[in-house]
């Protein structure tokens, strides 16, 4: 259960420096019809999507790279499947030059890291670390345009 914990507390930490530092330069808005905004959807997944993934990802991470592949491949589909619906429906809407496609590539990355910070944590925020710093550099994100 520590473990599912401090690999959530990766998921989550990465969301929160997302909503923190582009808070004035948002890649991506959630609406809903009953929660009333971005914040309480993203508090929300964070709690029960965020956590349930990391429990049932990593806690029935496969051995062989075939298994582990197509594992992957899985959840990046939900993933990817469940956004595609949400922003056909208008409950997710794209901004400053990020959309769908970017999506896929962000959470192929989520999913690629969760097990490497399962097995090596340091060298799983050193990779975020390159492709956070990246991201500001594509998307143009200025230390003005941070909260």
């Amino acid at each position: 259960m520590e473990t599912v914990l401090f690999n959530d507390s990766f998921f989550i930490i990465g969301d929160f420096l997302y909503n923190f530092l582009l808070y004035k330069k948002t890649m991506w808005l959630f609406h809903d019809l009953v929660l009333p905004n971005h914040t309480t959807i993203t508090v929300l997944a964070m709690v029960v999507t965020y956590s349930a993934t990391v429990l049932i990802y990593l806690g029935r991470f496969p051995h062989g790279w075939l298994k582990r592949l197509l594992w992957f491949l899985l959840w990046v589909g939900i993933y990817i499947s469940a956004e595609y619906f949400n922003s056909k429906l208008g409950f997710i809407t794209y901004h400053n030059g990020w959309n769908f496609w970017w999506s896929v590539l962000f959470t192929a990355i989520i999913f690629f890291i969760l097990p490497i910070h399962h097995k090596r944590p340091l060298l799983a925020w050193l990779i975020s670390i390159i492709i956070i710093g990246s991201l500001l550099s594509i998307f143009d994100v200025k230390l003005t345009d941070m909260k």
